[in-house]
């Protein structure tokens, strides 16, 4: 069964009309031609504006039906930037690793990657993953996230057998 990847754009310009949305768009492409991830998109990209409350509430309507739900936007300093708040307020644990592998990537190819604040964690069995809102940064974190997707879903649903693991270590 493929992993059920949700995408959720989060701007006000967006949301209001006033600008079309891309980042969501090349994410939800991205998904779908997948060749490294066993992965399907699950309905449309969602968009909501940049309110805390709006944002948390498309995560928790989301979560029963996804394996995995990938934010694109509001992750910087502006005032209005909140993602990372309101995906706080709906996460069980943190995933530390996944956010450093996220950031060191995209601080390979822009400095300015030290100004997202984004986060990855856990609620109830479903990853949350803050990208930043730019079609750059989003193909960047996506070449991170392909690679361990499905193992970190198999991991998260207990249904691991450590094949990828066996495979890793014969490799060294």
């Amino acid at each position: 069964m493929p992993t059920r990847v949700s995408v959720v754009t989060v701007s006000d310009s967006s949301f209001e009309g006033k600008r079309a949305d891309e980042s969501g768009p090349t994410l939800a492409r991205l998904v779908a031609a997948s060749e490294k991830a066993h992965v399907e998109l699950v309905g449309d990209v969602h968009v909501v504006p940049d309110v805390f409350q709006e944002i948390a509430s498309k995560l928790q309507e989301l979560i029963p039906t996804s394996d995995v739900i990938i934010t694109t936007g509001g992750t910087g300093f502006a005032p209005r930037d909140v993602t990372p708040e309101a995906t706080l307020s709906v996460l069980e644990r943190r995933c530390g690793g996944l956010e450093t592998a996220l950031h060191m990537r995209s601080l390979q190819a822009t400095p300015m990657a030290a100004l997202s604040r984004a986060v990855v964690g856990i609620a109830s069995r479903t990853l949350i993953i803050n990208f930043p809102g730019s079609v750059k940064a989003v193909k960047e974190c996506w070449e991170v996230v392909e690679k361990v997707v499905d193992h970190a879903v198999a991991l998260i649903c207990e249904q691991d057998d450590g094949s990828v693991h066996r495979v890793l270590g014969a490799q060294s």
